[in-house]
């Protein structure tokens, strides 16, 4: 009962956080890429530590509106207090366009979308996202979702996580990999952490760390479907950004980063098919307003080392 309260009014409650929850990547590059109207109706995908929230709610006035999603319990903790211009959403932003109809609204004037694990999320060692603790094999970012990283070590076949590593997590000996963990787990448990790297250990290519990274990624992408919502956000931003209105997404791998600028380029993801003899007209949806993805300069780097590897893209609905 208390889920669909949370779900079904403006909120009004708030609980404190440490100011290092979360550091908010390429905030003052997003905010202004998005061209933020005062009264106008946005949507942050990804709240966390709601730090972009903050500052998209600084730029709009007493009649604009915030929509915020997530699908991580914890997220809640920071919804902005006695703030009647705030609706937060306890979903995967999949549900972007059924959630925002549930509540009256049809279009935005812009949606924003932070991919990357937040900082909180790394440094709970009980979540299972961080090769630094051992905890058991989770990397759910939604608690109510069925299924586990031990889960997919336990289940798919060899085929599928040769499959899942290499494109994924793009590590090199794929194959090898996926045969170990097959081999493994008949006599051992992959239940932990410490447990799941000690299989590896044998079979680790080049820095051990980047290769555990790599691995981690890949589950943590197929645990959470990261790939399939996102794709889902951004056919479903075709409906919901108004015209002139924007999208602004942060990317953190190439994986991500392929989908946005094809998306965004073409309306679509299906590869469009050279042919000299033939001209396909193919509506324009958006305008990129970068045409190059938008990185972290020196001074962000040197305070938040998680900017890196952030790529920002933004594009406005023709």
């Amino acid at each position: 009962m208390a889920k669909n309260k949370q779900k079904e009014k403006l909120v009004s409650t708030s609980t404190s956080q440490p100011a290092d929850y979360h550091i908010p990547v390429l905030l003052h590059e997003t905010i202004t890429a998005l061209n933020i109207d005062p009264g106008g109706i946005y949507v942050d995908a990804t709240f966390g530590g709601g730090g972009h929230a903050a500052a998209i709610l600084k730029a709009l006035g007493a009649n604009g509106r915030l929509v915020a999603f997530d699908q991580d319990a914890d997220a809640a903790r920071n919804i902005p207090e006695n703030d009647d211009r705030v609706l937060f959403v306890p979903q995967n932003f999949r549900h972007l366009k059924r959630f925002l109809r549930l509540h009256g609204i049809s279009q935005v004037d812009g949606v924003l979308a932070d991919l990357g694990v937040s900082s909180h999320q790394f440094d709970e060692a009980e979540r299972g996202f961080s090769i630094r603790f051992n905890a058991a094999m989770d990397m759910r970012m939604d608690q109510r979702q069925p299924v586990t990283a031990f889960d997919i070590l336990q289940t798919y076949t060899e085929q599928q996580l040769h499959k899942l590593f290499e494109q994924y997590g793009e590590v090199t000996n794929a194959r090898t990999l996926a045969r170990t963990i097959t081999e493994a787990r008949g006599r051992v448990s992959l239940k932990t952490i410490d447990a799941f790297k000690n299989v590896l250990r044998p079979v680790v290519k080049g820095n051990p760390n980047k290769y555990f990274a790599q691995v981690f990624q890949a589950l943590r992408i197929e645990v959470n479907q990261e790939l399939e919502a996102l794709k889902e956000l951004l056919e479903q931003a075709k409906e919901v950004v108004r015209p002139g209105g924007r999208i602004a997404i942060i990317t953190f791998h190439s994986l991500e980063d392929r989908l946005v600028k094809q998306f965004f380029r073409e309306g679509s993801f299906e590869e469009k098919e050279e042919n000299p003899f033939v001209q396909e007209y193919r509506e324009k949806i958006f305008k990129l307003i970068t045409r190059k993805p938008v990185t972290a300069g020196d001074a962000e780097l040197k305070i938040n080392t998680r900017s890196r590897s952030a790529k920002l893209r933004v594009a406005e609905r023709i």
